[in-house]
């Protein structure tokens, strides 16, 4: 029976739940309804204490995530939608992400944002917040882009000590599979070369990883090799990884699904043009969604967000074939 990127991260909380004691979840309508997304469905029968429903107040739920972390807890806080997580914004930001740095009492808190778009999301329920919360010292930002990181990385989460906001796409949750859980993880803060290649560098993580490894595919039927570095945490960033990887071919794109101004593309490019710029046979390019408001209309919708095709237009600029 193969496992869907969902089905993973409600056991990533179920095991939480039956290993620490520690371990709560709250949200609103995490519950007897299971989650918006049913990512905690069933876990209440089994821990009525430890999975409760939160008011309609996603400040008033982080803020009570942050006073039970300080009291020894390790709270898992669902958000229904990343985009609603800015209504918390103050106490993610600056309570939770500094509250260590004033007191020395650390913060373990992990906020799971239901990130990106799926078709007729629209502009309030389809945001990818990751470069937000990245700029904020003081917190660990993940972007799981498989079923397994999907898995060890939320369980990884929650034994951190600083609060992580865990970006989980929402688009994959039933369209991604997989025969089992592998074992083996690669450690927050390292990055995994998903395919290697000989021609240019594609740097992407969460949804996208999927777009990027199919125009690879696509390409390898030209004899033109890809190298794929799935990025998995944008905060901290593996930078070393990615300067290796444009060592050996010479050429960098970025592709994401978030708006391009002041995102995780344009970090990395600002550090491969400050640390790495000898390298580079071309100038690095990016491929982002549209900077505007995201569109309502399924065809609006996938012209806005980046996909294969407008990647592979980007990769063939960039070896100018």
């Amino acid at each position: 029976m193969s496992i869907t990127y969902l089905n993973a991260i409600r056991e990533a909380q179920r095991h939480l739940l039956e290993t620490d004691q520690r371990v709560l979840i709250y949200g609103q309508d995490v519950g007897l309804f299971g989650g918006a997304f049913k990512a905690t469905k069933g876990l209440a029968e089994v821990f009525p204490d430890r999975v409760m429903d939160a008011p309609i107040s996603e400040d008033a739920i982080v803020g009570t995530a942050i006073g039970a972390a300080i009291e020894g807890l390790r709270p898992i806080v669902e958000m229904q939608f990343a985009d609603f997580s800015t209504v918390g914004f103050n106490q993610i930001a600056n309570n939770a992400g500094a509250f260590f740095w004033r007191t020395g009492v650390p913060v373990p808190l992990t906020v799971r944002l239901p990130s990106g778009g799926t078709s007729g999301g629209g502009p309030f329920h389809s945001q990818s917040l990751e470069a937000v919360y990245a700029h904020y010292p003081g917190l660990v930002v993940m972007t799981p882009a498989t079923v397994s990181d999907a898995y060890s990385m939320l369980i990884e989460a929650v034994t951190i000590d600083d609060p992580v906001i865990f970006c989980e796409h929402k688009y994959l949750y039933y369209h991604l599979k997989a025969d089992t859980l592998e074992p083996e993880t690669l450690p927050a803060g390292k990055a995994r070369i998903a395919r290697t290649g000989r021609d240019a560098t594609v740097v992407t993580y969460s949804a996208m990883l999927h777009e990027v490894l199919e125009v690879a595919k696509e390409l390898a039927n030209e004899d033109v090799e890809l190298e794929i570095i799935d990025l998995r945490t944008v905060k901290p960033l593996d930078t070393d990884t990615v300067i290796a990887s444009v060592a050996r071919t010479g050429r960098l794109l970025c592709a994401a699904e978030a708006w391009p101004w002041g995102g995780v593309s344009a970090e990395i490019i600002a550090r491969i043009a400050n640390e790495g710029f000898h390298l580079l046979d071309a100038p690095p390019r990016r491929v982002n969604a549209k900077d505007t408001p995201i569109p309502y209309h399924p065809d609006l919708w996938s012209i806005h967000r980046p996909a294969a095709r407008s990647i592979l237009l980007a990769v063939r600029e960039l070896l100018r074939i």
